[in-house]
C-alpha cells in the first residue's frame, strides 16, 4: 500500500484506526525502500541530463516518452472542485415568492405542515452530499485508499451475509427508497410558468427589487440543469421547479444572460467598461459583496454546466459572450476560473465558428486579467489542445486547424517571454524525437515524424517567432526551428514526401522573410526537380492537393499532375525565395548556381511545361543584370556593411521598379487562384459536398 494523500490520512486518522496500525507496521520496510528508489531515480534523471546536454543518446532508447501533448505538466485537481460545498441552490425570500397557477386556474397548493419537515430532509441530503463529495475526492486522488474501502465494504457484506440478510430484501428496499424519492422530488417541485418568469423580471428588472432575484436565480439554475437527469442527492434536493415548455425555458434563459451582468454590476456600483480584478478583490470585506456573492455564485455556476449541457451553436456563442462580459466576478471564485477555462479551451478546439471564436476571446480576457499562472494554464491547455486536434488533418478541418495555430500564436503575443520559454521546451521535444529518427531509423520514430502532429507542431512555432521576432530577442528559437526544418528536409528526400518538403521550405522562406537572415533553399527546391517520374505520356491521374498531404500514395508518383505539381511548385517557391532579395547587392551571386540547374533542368523537362520554366529563367537572368548595373554605379565598398544594407532600399520601398517584382506578383497570383480551383475539387472539400448532395437528390427523384 502506498503513501496517502494528506485528506486521506486526515479522514484516516478520524475514522479509519486500522489504517494507522497497518502504516505503522510496514513504515520501516517502505522507508529503506523508497529512500533507495528514489536515489537510483535521481541518478538517472541526472545521467539522461547530461547526455541530453552532450549531445548524447543511448541506442536502445524508447521513443514512447517523446510524446509532444505530454511535455507540459499541470495540476488538474482542483478543477472538479469547488470553492465550497454549495450546490447553487439558493433561499428564497417567501415575502416575494410567486405561487405559479395550474392550467385550470387554480393555484398550486402547498402543504404547510410538511415544509418543516422539506427543510429538514433536504438538510440531512446536504449533509451526506457533502460527505460522499469528500469521500469521492479522496477515492479518486489516492488509488490505494479506493481499494481498501472496497476491500471495508466486502467485509460488511460478509457480516451480513453472517446474520441471514437477505440481498433480495435489502434490493427490495433501495428501490422502494429511490422510488419514494423521486415520487417526493416530483410532488415537490413546483412547475415554472411564464407568468412567473415575467412576474419575476419585472420585480427585478423595472422595479430594481432583488426580493425575486434568488428566485429567477433558481429557475435559472433550472432552466440550464433542464433534460439533464439528478444523479447526486444535492440535485435532487435543489430540484424544487420544472420547466413547463420550452418558451418558458427560453424565457428565463435569455433574460438572465442578457440582464444578469447589469443587474450585478448595478448591485455593486462597478461600472460596465471596469475590466479589472482589483474591482472585485477590493470588495470582497463589503456587506454588499457577502449578500450577493452566492447569487452571482449560482448564476456564474449555472452558466458553466449550460455549456457543458447544450449542443446549438447559437446559444453557445451567446452564452460565452454574456459569460465574457461578467469575467471579472470569476476572480472571487478561483476553482470556477480554472473551471472556464478548461471549458473556453474545449469549445476553442471543438466548436467550430463563431463558437471557437468567442471560446478565444474568453481565453485571451482570461489571460490579459488574471494573474500570470493564469496565463500559463491558458497557454498549456491550448497548446495540447491544439496538439490533439492536430493529429489527423482531413481536407474540410484544414482551415480550422489555421484558425487554432493563428489565435494559439495571437495568445502566446500577449507574453513572448514566458511563451518563448514554452517553445523552448517544445522544440528540445522536436529536436529529440528529429535526433532518434536521424540515428536509428526505426519505423515508429519515421512514423512520428511524418505525421500531422510533428508538423503541426513545427507550423505553430514557426508562425510564433515569425510573428515576434522582429520586436524581441528569439534568435536562438530561431536558429533550432531551422536546424529542425533542414533535419526533416533531409530525412524524408524521396518523391513520395514531395508535400513534406515542400512544406518545409515554404517554414524556411517564411521565417527568411520575418527575421532577415538568408536561409539557402534553393537547393532544396531544385531536388524536388531531379525526381525520377513517370514519362511524358502518363495518365493524367486524379487531383491531389499538395497542403493538404503529407506522404503521397505510390500511384500518384507516375501520373502527368505529380509531374505538373512538381514543377509548379517549384517554380513558386524559387519566386518566393528571389523575390524577397531581388533587390539585395549579392542577388548576382545568390542566383548564379539555381540559374545553372535551371537551363540543365528546361533542356530535358516536359513540353507543355519548358515554357514556364524558360520565363522564370528569363526574369532571374533581367534582375541579375538590373541589379548588377546599380552595383557598378555604387562608390563603397563591400565593408560597408550600412550601406550594402541600404542598397536599393528606396527603389524597393517605392512600389518595386526591378523587373523581378511584377513577375513575383502574377506568380502569386496565380498560385493562389490554382490553389483555390484544387480545393474545390477535393472530396472533401464543401463544393464537393454540395454538388454530391445535388447529384444524390437527383438520383433519388429519378428512382422515385
Amino acid at each position: 500500500m502506498g503513501k496517502l494523500g494528506k485528506k486521506a490520512r486526515k479522514f484516516a486518522k478520524k475514522n479509519l484506526q486500522s489504517v494507522l496500525k497497518r502504516k505503522r507496521k510496514l513504515k520501516s520496510m517502505f522507508k529503506k525502500k523508497s529512500s533507495r528508489g528514489e536515489q537510483d531515480a535521481a541518478d538517472d534523471q541526472l545521467q539522461d541530463e547530461t547526455n541530453l546536454l552532450n549531445g548524447r543518446n543511448l541506442e536502445g532508447e524508447d521513443i514512447e516518452g517523446t510524446s509532444l501533448d505530454s511535455i507540459f505538466s499541470e495540476d488538474d485537481s482542483d478543477v472538479a472542485g469547488d470553492d465550497s460545498d454549495s450546490d447553487g441552490f439558493l433561499s428564497e425570500d417567501s415575502s416575494c415568492m410567486y405561487v405559479p397557477q395550474s392550467e385550470n386556474g387554480n393555484l398550486l397548493e402547498d402543504n404547510g405542515g410538511g415544509s418543516a419537515l422539506l427543510v429538514q430532509n433536504r438538510e440531512i441530503h446536504l449533509e451526506l452530499a457533502k460527505k460522499k463529495k469528500k469521500l469521492d475526492r479522496l477515492k479518486e486522488k489516492d488509488p490505494e485508499f479506493s481499494k481498501f474501502l472496497e476491500s471495508y465494504h466486502k467485509g460488511l457484506e460478509e457480516l451480513r451475509n453472517d446474520e441471514n440478510y437477505s440481498d433480495e430484501d435489502e434490493e427490495s428496499d433501495l428501490n422502494m427508497q429511490s422510488m419514494n424519492e423521486d415520487s417526493l422530488n416530483l410532488k415537490n417541485a413546483k412547475l415554472l410558468t411564464n407568468s412567473a418568469i415575467d412576474s419575476w423580471c419585472k420585480i427585478v428588472g423595472e422595479q430594481h427589487n432583488i426580493s425575486a432575484l434568488p428566485s429567477l436565480l433558481n429557475g435559472y439554475r433550472a432552466a440550464c440543469h433542464y433534460g439533464t437527469s439528478s444523479t447526486s442527492a444535492v440535485d435532487a434536493a435543489a430540484s424544487s421547479y420544472s420547466i413547463q415548455n420550452s418558451e418558458t425555458f427560453c424565457n428565463i434563459l435569455m433574460f438572465m444572460l442578457r440582464e444578469a451582468d447589469n443587474i450585478f454590476r448595478g448591485l455593486l456600483g462597478i461600472s460596465c467598461s471596469s475590466c479589472r480584478k482589483e474591482t472585485i478583490l477590493d470588495l470582497k470585506n463589503t456587506a454588499k459583496w457577502k449578500s450577493l456573492k452566492p447569487m452571482v455564485k449560482s448564476y456564474l455556476r449555472s452558466t458553466l454546466f449550460l455549456l457543458n449541457q447544450v449542443t446549438d451553436s447559437e446559444i453557445l456563442a451567446f452564452s460565452l459572450t454574456r459569460l465574457r462580459a461578467s469575467i471579472i466576478f470569476f476572480s472571487a471564485f478561483p476553482s470556477l476560473l480554472r473551471r472556464l477555462i478548461k471549458i473556453a479551451v474545449h469549445l476553442w478546439a471543438t466548436g467550430g465558428g463563431t463558437v471557437s471564436s468567442c471560446a478565444f476571446l474568453i481565453i485571451q480576457d482570461v489571460a490579459l486579467i488574471f494573474s500570470s499562472d493564469c496565463f500559463d494554464t491558458c497557454l498549456i491547455k491550448t497548446y495540447k489542445a491544439f496538439i490533439a486536434h492536430s493529429k489527423f488533418v482531413k481536407p474540410g478541418f484544414y482551415k480550422h486547424i489555421q484558425f487554432l495555430r493563428n489565435s494559439f500564436v495571437e495568445l502566446c503575443s500577449l507574453d513572448v517571454e514566458k511563451s518563448s520559454k514554452k517553445a523552448l521546451v517544445s522544440m528540445q521535444q522536436l529536436a529529440k524525437i528529429l535526433q532518434q529518427g536521424l540515428r536509428t531509423r526505426k519505423k515508429e520514430a519515421i512514423e512520428k515524424i511524418c505525421s500531422w502532429q510533428y508538423t503541426n507542431c513545427i507550423d505553430l512555432w514557426v508562425m510564433f517567432i515569425s510573428a515576434n521576432i522582429s520586436d524581441n530577442s528569439l534568435q536562438h528559437l530561431l536558429f533550432m526551428i531551422i536546424q529542425v526544418i533542414n533535419g526533416v528536409a533531409y530525412l524524408f528526400p524521396g518523391p513520395r514526401y514531395l508535400p513534406l518538403r515542400l512544406k518545409t521550405i515554404q517554414w524556411l522562406n517564411h521565417l527568411s522573410s520575418s527575421s532577415g537572415v538568408f536561409i539557402p533553399v534553393a537547393s532544396l527546391v531544385l531536388d524536388t526537380l531531379e525526381y525520377k517520374i513517370g514519362k511524358e505520356s502518363g495518365q493524367p491521374g486524379k487531383a491531389f492537393n499538395i497542403s493538404s498531404a503529407i506522404k503521397l500514395p505510390k500511384h500518384c508518383l507516375k501520373s502527368r499532375k505529380f509531374q505538373e505539381e512538381c514543377i509548379l511548385s517549384a517554380i513558386e517557391l524559387l519566386t518566393v525565395h528571389f523575390g524577397q532579395w531581388s533587390y539585395h547587392i549579392s542577388f548576382p551571386e545568390l542566383a548564379s548556381i539555381p540559374l545553372i540547374r535551371l537551363r540543365k533542368f528546361h533542356e530535358t523537362t516536359i513540353e507543355n511545361l519548358r515554357h514556364v520554366v524558360k520565363r522564370l529563367i528569363d526574369q532571374v537572368e533581367q534582375n541579375v543584370e538590373f541589379v548588377q548595373k546599380k552595383r557598378d554605379e555604387v562608390a563603397f565598398s563591400p565593408n560597408d556593411q550600412q550601406s550594402v544594407e541600404s542598397f536599393l532600399q528606396l527603389e524597393k520601398g517605392g512600389g518595386g521598379n526591378a523587373p523581378f517584382t511584377q513577375y513575383y506578383n502574377s506568380i502569386m497570383e496565380k498560385a493562389a487562384s490554382r490553389s483555390l480551383l484544387m480545393n474545390e475539387k477535393l472530396p472533401g472539400s464543401e463544393k464537393a459536398r454540395k454538388t454530391g448532395k445535388v447529384h444524390d437528390k437527383g438520383e433519388r427523384l429519378k428512382v422515385n
